[in-house]
């Protein structure tokens, strides 16, 4: 790319600025997409979308626009993309870095922005009162990302403060910007895929967060990234740049790292959380309470009392990896000046989304949880740390990570397993090696309905009074389902219909489940 086109670029960091005729390439048509195509020709840029595949309602706004697409095969560059010659590409969040257009771009010198970049630059369409737009607030981890983005967006409401969720949670960040109603914070949720876009980004373009968050770290997405420390490296660049407050989990060396390796604008400072009793500088949990001994002048010897883990248990929200969330979105909530009362307000009527930790029916003693939000083993071992003992459903699509260390850990906790999944044999595998006393069933494949009739109907055979039967899958649901929620719903449904066939005394079922470690 040209010197002076490298220069016309440094300078489009406003709506304002002149993008006319700017040749952009978008690559994927789904809501990113779609959102950056809307963007850049409501912009004036002359933009091009390519696409494997486009979901039918975007694909006919495409011409309303004013954007041209071309649909088809993208295992190698485009002869259509190479003649555009885009100036730029913004690349939808799916896009790897091995992917063959991504590595044509670095290897040509072709800028790569994702939808962040893109709407950081021109996040001053709407401004506030004083003039400026609004604040942002990032959030990551390898779980519980979507819930403290939440949690972060409700305390600051309560707190009177206009705010919405946005980002990898569902709403693009580009929609936020564009809101004629404006907002005075963005709480933005990224994945590893958007912040390795992110991390490629310098000079004045750059993200610069009020506060920032990585909640966790644990090995996930490696088929994307290639290698765990890849993976690590992109969660990192979340604090990059952050000017107020670098949140990090105190039990987590990795996020505390992150931290300190960081660069960030000067007087920033690091906020610590965890279960334990807080520091100075941290908040932490005294004696069931949940504190805040980071934000008030008198933090060497005095904290504030945000609630109580008795207050949360009462709406199901004391499960450790929740109150260490709650912990987490308090102190982004608390660096923009919300106060305790407020925060505690937003706690009183939170709900989590459907398929995280969710009772779905209590039944003859059994409790039944569809947690299949519980895509990794992290995830997982989260869950299970929030029952004393559980009939286990795992298995599903395990994206390259081990699962081995996750059974050995989580074993005295389990009381049966029952394993589906595309990689089945690997569950097995790691039962019989760090679990052989574990009772293990495995669903044979077959129709989607079928496999949680299956492992349904195998749980309730192992379940006892008292028991819970917890879906935490550790994998990725599209081996056989179409998304985590549809698992989880499929998972329901098959609940409800054995416990109706049992009411009806129609149950027929063996009493004797099969020998373990045989398919069913």
């Amino acid at each position: 790319m040209a010197l002076a086109d490298m220069t016309r670029l440094d300078g489009l960091t406003s709506w304002h600025a002149d993008w006319s005729g700017l040749r952009v390439a978008v690559l994927g048509l789904s809501l990113t997409g779609f959102a950056a195509a809307d963007t850049l020709a409501e912009l004036g840029a002359r933009v091009r979308v390519f696409s494997e595949a486009a979901e039918p309602e975007y694909e006919k706004l495409l011409p309303v626009i004013g954007v041209d697409a071309v649909i088809g095969s993208l295992t190698t560059v485009p002869e259509d993309l190479r003649a555009f010659a885009p100036e730029v590409v913004i690349a939808s969040p799916g896009f790897s870095p091995d992917h063959p257009i991504i590595a044509w771009c670095v290897e040509d010198g072709i800028p790569l922005w994702g939808d962040v970049e893109l709407a950081w630059r021109v996040r001053d369409k709407v401004v506030r009162s004083d003039g400026s737009p609004a604040d942002w607030v990032l959030v990551t981890g390898t779980n519980g990302k979507t819930t403290t983005t939440r949690l972060v967006a409700e305390m600051l409401v309560a707190g009177g403060l206009r705010a919405a969720p946005v980002g990898n949670i569902g709403t693009p960040v580009l929609d936020a910007v564009r809101d004629p109603g404006g907002f005075d914070v963005l709480v933005v949720e990224l994945s590893s895929h958007q912040l390795w876009y992110l991390g490629r980004q310098a000079g004045p373009s750059r993200v610069s967060p009020h506060g920032s968050v990585c909640l966790n770290l644990a090995e996930d997405h490696l088929e994307w990234h290639g290698s765990f420390e890849a993976y690590r490296d992109a969660k990192a660049h979340v604090y990059d740049n952050t000017r107020v407050a670098c949140v990090y989990n105190k039990s987590d060396v990795a996020t505390r790292t992150m931290v300190e390796e960081a660069e960030v604008v000067e007087g920033a400072r690091a906020i610590g959380f965890d279960l334990g009793v807080p520091g100075p500088s941290d908040l932490g949990v005294v004696d069931g309470i949940l504190v805040d001994r980071a934000f008030l002048d008198d933090r060497r010897t005095s904290a504030l009392e945000l609630t109580t883990v008795a207050e949360l248990a009462e709406r199901g929200l004391a499960a450790p990896h929740m109150v260490a969330n709650i912990l987490a979105a308090a102190a982004l909530a608390r660096a923009l000046d919300v106060p305790p009362a407020a925060i505690r307000d937003a706690l009183r009527t939170f709900r989590l989304d459907p398929h995280r930790i969710e009772v779905v029916a209590t039944h003859r003693g059994v409790v039944w949880v569809d947690d299949s939000k519980a895509t990794n083993p992290h995830a997982a071992a989260s869950s299970l740390s929030a029952f004393p003992g559980a009939v286990w459903i795992v298995g599903g699509l395990l994206k390259g990570v081990e699962i081995g260390p996750l059974v050995s850990q989580v074993a005295a906790k389990v009381r049966a397993a029952v394993v589906i999944g595309a990689d089945r044999a690997a569950v097995v595998t790691a039962f019989s090696r760090h679990a052989p006393d574990v009772p293990v069933y495995e669903v044979t494949p077959g129709e989607t309905e079928d496999v949680m009739a299956q492992a349904v109907e195998l749980a309730a055979q192992v379940a006892r009074d008292g028991d819970v039967v917890l879906l935490a899958p550790a994998a990725a649901s599209f081996d056989q389902f179409s998304s985590y929620a549809d698992r989880g719903r499929k998972f329901a449904a098959a609940v409800q219909r054995w416990i109706e066939r049992g009411d009806e005394g129609d149950d027929d079922t063996d009493p004797h489940p099969p020998n373990p470690r045989e398919p069913a």
